[in-house]
């Protein structure tokens, strides 16, 4: 990565070990808080809200991060410091000065119209002007690529260029997509990363030309590392031979009933959140014992295990399953096929309980998704044991990183220590 590599030759160069769950949502809210799971109560990429039962996945609002943010920190202590937040997941509703995150209009006949969030509001349409909308095809699904990223990074200096924020926080996200699909040490997942480097290379002209000889501190981190896959488990298909998980036929398809299931499990690449009604301890227990030998599960967290990684809070599951580093866990429930409710075969991110990466293996001729959880190469999310699961955080400045070791946390600290606080 050439270009990447000149910005940050002088700096600081760190491996980045990503706190459990490594998944995108308790990551970036671990960077953006200095906190943990336990504190900050993003526990996974979705949410199961008991009262309701009711489960809310990448729709949250940034009210959900219950821990001070780093543009709330700085807003606090600097007043004079402005923010912009382009493209972390959990932004909207913060209160950054300046905020840009997908936010497609979902339509009475089911279709969905382009349109991203926008703190203020008329910004989207300045760079829709420019840029026309946002890709949302290339963002997530079959079609995912370096397109949605190039977006991001151009409309990133048009509104650095309206505004000069003085911190900038930038989610660029398409490495994640050909290293799920086809593995991370596949041609498609090199071709990624080459694609990544140009697109930062035109972001660091970019802010150049817009900040002129202003002297810019960049700190680039990766959230976490894709590692190959070989195996898969079904969480909810073996709670579902124990007698635990219920389903409920709705237009001749099984649906999860989660009012009635005894238990059932949230999943999210390589760990799921098994929630228990009434957190019986019987029911527990049973469940314990159900996925002590199941092929691919490497642990299995009580609440008291949970502390010990961080992610003990009410919104934790009251079991957490944990993969071994080869295996991922898909969502299904359903012991035939054809029995799966029609949202398994669509790219419909919202309505499965659960992260299902099949949908980047869209089949064109049947214009459907698999049933085929085996097609995914590339997971991420287990506790990061190995160098394998380690990233790296790199800066183009010296100094700013404290060790040759950090952790996801430690980037909080290390940006508002360029503004003179220390408080995260």
């Amino acid at each position: 990565m050439p270009n990447l590599s000149a910005l940050v030759e002088k700096g600081d160069q760190a491996t980045l070990v990503p706190s459990f769950p490594a998944v995108t949502w308790p990551v970036q809210a671990n960077m953006l808080t200095g906190k943990l799971p336990s504190e900050h109560g993003v526990v996974a990429n979705g949410f199961f809200w008991r009262d309701e039962n009711r489960v809310e996945m990448w729709t949250a609002n940034n009210e959900k991060v219950l821990a001070p943010q780093i543009w709330d920190i700085l807003k606090r202590s600097r007043p004079d410091i402005k923010s912009a937040v382009w493209f972390p997941m959990l932004s909207k509703g913060c209160q950054a000065e300046y905020v840009c995150m997908p936010a497609p209009i979902h339509n009475r006949d089911g279709s969905e119209s382009l349109w991203c969030y926008t703190k203020p509001y008329e910004l989207y349409g300045d760079l829709k002007e420019e840029l026309d909308h946002f890709p949302l095809q290339h963002f997530w699904g079959p079609l995912a690529n370096s397109k949605s990223s190039q977006w991001i990074a151009d409309s990133a200096v048009l509104a650095a260029e309206k505004y000069k924020p003085q911190f900038f926080y930038i989610y660029l996200t398409h490495l994640d997509y050909a290293a799920q699909k086809n593995g991370p040490d596949s041609p498609q997942a090199d071709q990624a990363i080459t694609e990544m480097d140009t697109i930062i290379g035109d972001l660091i002209a970019g802010m150049k030309r817009v900040y002129g000889d202003k002297s810019l501190v960049w700190i680039v981190a990766s959230e976490y590392t894709i590692v190959p896959v070989d195996h898969v488990t079904y969480p909810n298909k073996v709670l579902r031979k124990e007698g635990l998980l219920s389903v409920e036929i709705i237009d001749k398809k099984e649906h999860l009933d989660f009012e009635n299931s005894a238990a059932w499990a949230m999943v999210d690449h390589q760990f799921s959140h098994v929630f228990v009604k009434n957190s019986d301890p019987q029911v527990i227990k049973k469940v314990i014992r159900a996925f002590e030998n199941i092929e691919g599960i490497e642990e299995i967290l009580d609440k008291s295990a949970q502390t010990r990684y961080g992610v003990s809070h009410e919104n934790s599951g009251d079991l957490v399953l944990i993969s071994t580093k080869n295996s991922w866990q898909a969502y299904y429930w359903w012991l035939e096929s054809d029995d799966a409710p029609d949202f398994a075969h669509s790219v419909d991110i919202h309505r499965k309980p659960g992260y299902d990466p099949v949908e980047l293996h869209f089949d064109p001729k049947t214009r459907s998704i698999p049933l085929d959880a085996t097609l995914v190469k590339g997971s991420h999310g287990a506790p990061s044991v190995s160098p394998m699961q380690q990233g790296i955080c790199v800066t183009s400045k010296a100094g700013v990183l404290q060790g040759k070791v950090i952790a996801d946390t430690d980037i909080a600290t290390a940006v508002l220590a360029q503004f003179g606080v220390k408080e995260c």
